[in-house]
Parts: structure tokens; C-alpha cells; sequence
């Protein structure tokens, strides 16, 4: 597999083609969320926030709020009393399955040995500049 030619002299998004992509799919939440949806479906902002136990309401919502603008996840308002939405991926957040497919693949084959490495590193010592 080879990596898309980019120009290093330039911004970090002609430098590396695939930085705009790595921001938006890749941010602290993202991941978590997108996989919710993808795995368990339609859901109420209570429940995605039971699911990602670490999240707080706040980040939640603006994280939503993002996928939502960045077309990755359909927000549904149901008018009734009390008002009900509820959140689903879209079409387009569903097309990043395969990415996170390989990157899933990726860390049961090598993660072991970024541990190892670490390790390596850390018992050498840093270097020193």
C-alpha cells in the first residue's frame, strides 16, 4: 500500500492529503460515538451518553452538533410532549466502516508491538537532545 504523494513544503492538509480527514473522523469523540451508532443504531442523547461513560453532556453535544454539520450522523426531531431526538449515522459516517475495519485489524496485529516498543524506549531511557 503506498501513501498519497503530498507536497512537504506546504499547509499540513497539501503536505498530507488525508490531515482533513484524520480531524474530522479522528477527534477526541468521534470514534466513540460513530461506533455507538454504527453498532446499537437510533438513539436518544441518553443513551449514547450511558454508552461512552466518560463523556460529559456538554462535550457530547457539541461533538453531535459537529457530526451532524460534517454529515457523519442524522439528528431526528419527534415534536410530541416531551419533545424526543434522536441521533443515527448517515450513509456517509456508515461508508467509513472499512477505514475502521483495517484500523480494528491493525491494532489486533501490531498494538503488541507499539507495547513492546514502548517499553524499549522507556527502559533505554529518552534521549536526550
Amino acid at each position: 500500500m503506498s501513501w498519497p504523494a503530498g507536497d512537504a513544503t506546504a499547509g499540513p492538509e497539501v503536505a498530507c492529503p488525508i490531515s482533513p480527514v484524520v480531524d474530522i473522523v479522528f477527534s477526541r469523540w468521534t470514534t466513540p460515538i460513530l461506533w455507538s451508532l454504527h453498532t446499537f443504531g437510533r438513539q436518544r442523547f441518553v443513551e449514547l451518553q450511558r454508552r461512552i461513560k466518560s463523556i460529559t453532556p456538554k462535550v457530547l453535544t457539541q461533538r453531535l452538533r459537529q457530526l451532524e454539520r460534517d454529515g457523519l450522523v442524522v439528528r431526528t426531531y419527534h415534536p410530541e410532549v416531551p419533545p424526543r431526538v434522536e441521533y443515527e449515522i448517515s450513509e456517509l459516517g456508515r461508508s467509513l466502516a472499512p477505514l475502521f475495519a483495517h484500523l480494528a485489524e491493525w491494532s489486533a496485529t501490531n498494538l503488541e508491538h507499539v507495547d513492546r516498543a514502548r517499553r524499549h524506549y522507556d527502559d533505554a531511557g529518552s534521549p536526550r537532545g
